[in-house]
């Protein structure tokens, strides 16, 4: 048995989702790990993690605009504006999401689904650097 541990910081122009696929196999690959899993966590509030279809980004602009109904910015049910209008949706929507998320590792790679990606999905309007900790245990 065997553990690696790797870390990436992601800059987001504004909300939305970043493919972070590659960032994430470059650790699995550096762990040489042979089967295992790969424990992928974003260290913040106001961004989550998702598996995702990678072949068409209308699905990920849907899921954007399906949040973005479901949690509006400047709902006026929110409190919490400290950093503005999208400060509270953003803590929202990475609740209903999640902050981390486990994928099998494979002969010594992601074991993900034909048409699946990893994505980072912002939830600011802002430019911000996000930290992700990709922990992999394995044989």
């Amino acid at each position: 048995m065997m553990f690696h541990r790797g870390e990436f910081t992601i800059a987001t122009r504004s909300r939305g989702t970043y493919d972070i696929t590659h960032d994430v196999a470059t650790i699995v690959a550096a762990s040489r790990a042979g089967d295992g899993l790969a424990t992928i966590f974003v260290h913040h509030t106001s961004a989550s993690l998702i598996i995702c279809e990678n072949a068409d980004p209308t699905v990920r602009s849907d899921l954007e605009r399906f949040l973005g109904d479901l949690v509006p910015d400047g709902d006026p049910r929110f409190d919490h504006v400290a950093e503005g209008v999208d400060d509270m949706p953003a803590h929202v929507r990475t609740i209903l999401t999640q902050t981390s998320i486990g994928i099998p590792i494979e002969a010594s790679k992601l074991g993900l689904g034909t048409w699946q990606g990893l994505y980072l999905w912002e939830h600011r309007t802002t430019p911000h650097r996000r930290r992700v900790t990709v922990t992999v245990i394995g044989a």
